[in-house]
Formats: C-alpha cells, sequence, structure tokens
C-alpha cells in the first residue's frame, strides 16, 4: 500500500478519505451553496456540505476544521456525526460528515462558493432530489436524515 495524491487516488478509483461539514446557524437552518463555474469538480451544482479530502495523517475532525476555515473563513471544531463508504460518482470514499453551529458572519471563498444561503431542513429537503445537487451529496442527505430521525422520533 502506498500514499498518493488525492487526484491520483481520483484518476485510478483507489479508496481516500473525505471530511465534510454540515453548517448550521444559530437558529438550526443549513447552509447551502453553489459551486463556482470553473471548479473542476461539480461545477456549477449545489451542495449543502462543505469539505474535501484529509490528507495523509490528518484526522477526519482536522480535516473537516481545516475546510471550515479554507471555506468559509470560520474556526471552529466540528462535531463528528457519521462515517460511511460512498461508491461515489467520480471514485469511492469514505465521507466523515459533521457538524457545526456558526455564530460568526462567513466569507465563502470566491474561488469554491458562488452563491450562498441558510435553509431550513424541510426547505432542504425539498430541493435536494430535485435541483443539481452533487449527486453523492444526496446520498450523504438520506443517510444524516435517517439517523436524526433514529435520534429524534418525533421528525
Amino acid at each position: 500500500m502506498a500514499v498518493v495524491e488525492r487526484g491520483e487516488a481520483v484518476r485510478e478509483r483507489w479508496l481516500h478519505r473525505v471530511a465534510t461539514i454540515v453548517c448550521r446557524d444559530g437558529d438550526g437552518r443549513i447552509l447551502v451553496h453553489r459551486r463556482t463555474d470553473d471548479v473542476s469538480r461539480f461545477p456549477g451544482q449545489f451542495n449543502w456540505m462543505l469539505g474535501g479530502g484529509a490528507e495523509v495523517g490528518e484526522s477526519y475532525e482536522e480535516a473537516a476544521a481545516r475546510e471550515l476555515a479554507e471555506e468559509l473563513g470560520v474556526h471552529s471544531c466540528p462535531r463528528f456525526v457519521l462515517k460511511f463508504l460512498c461508491d461515489g460518482v467520480i471514485s469511492p470514499y469514505w465521507l466523515g460528515l459533521h457538524e457545526v453551529v456558526i455564530t460568526v458572519p462567513v466569507q465563502p471563498d470566491p474561488k469554491e462558493v458562488a452563491w450562498f444561503d441558510w435553509l431550513t431542513e424541510p426547505e432542504l429537503e425539498e430541493i435536494v432530489h430535485r435541483f443539481e445537487f452533487i449527486p453523492d451529496a444526496r446520498e450523504a442527505f438520506d443517510r444524516y436524515r435517517a439517523l436524526s430521525a433514529q435520534r429524534d422520533p418525533s421528525t
């Protein structure tokens, strides 16, 4: 087994790790964003998570905190929620999903985020399977909602 760059792992469809973050505001709404049109993967598509590849030796939590700072300018420690093996549209990977509540203004990286808004869970649920969301984000949303329902049977 060897250590390779994420780009090579994607090209070869080798298993790698991705850390994602669900960002909520103080009212519990979820940040939804549209990717810029000039990014290499999923240009112009929507996502309800931020994130990226975990570096060698970096925990999912460390990668999530790094990605949160890089993409939103927010320094916080996201809380681990779940991990699952995602077949992935571009390659298979372990997806580590985290949550964070953001109470400060966000400063999205304009190279990554073209647009964003805060949506309630019902609003997000209404659009996640209809709009141009990143395909893997749909599977993650379904797993996240299922876990939420287990934790709170009233949902």
